[in-house]
């Protein structure tokens, strides 16, 4: 049996505003990417009234593609930003 008594526990300890913060840092377009999601969401709540003769599901779908695909954008976008600072904006050796 082995004991493994030096784990760091310091990702334990802080709290989940700082934990939020950090992770915004390391990946900056993850929050913009939940930020517009929810966007999307509250703006297709508010026209649910004003669909017109539209179809539930119908308005339902388009909603959730448009949401979906501000996502994959903001993810897109995030793997771009890693990429250039991993390979471009590191200085050379």
């Amino acid at each position: 049996m082995s004991s493994d008594t030096d784990v760091s526990l310091s990702s334990y300890d802080e709290d989940q505003g700082f934990k939020l913060i950090r992770k915004a840092r390391e990946a900056p377009f993850v929050p913009i990417g939940m930020e517009g999601f929810a966007a999307i969401v509250a703006y297709g709540l508010y026209k649910l009234k004003s669909r017109g003769s539209t179809k539930m599901s119908v308005h339902l779908i388009h909603m959730h593609v448009a949401a979906q695909g501000f996502v994959v954008g903001a993810m897109v976008l995030g793997m771009g930003y890693s990429m250039y600072q991993e390979f471009w904006a590191k200085p050379k050796p």
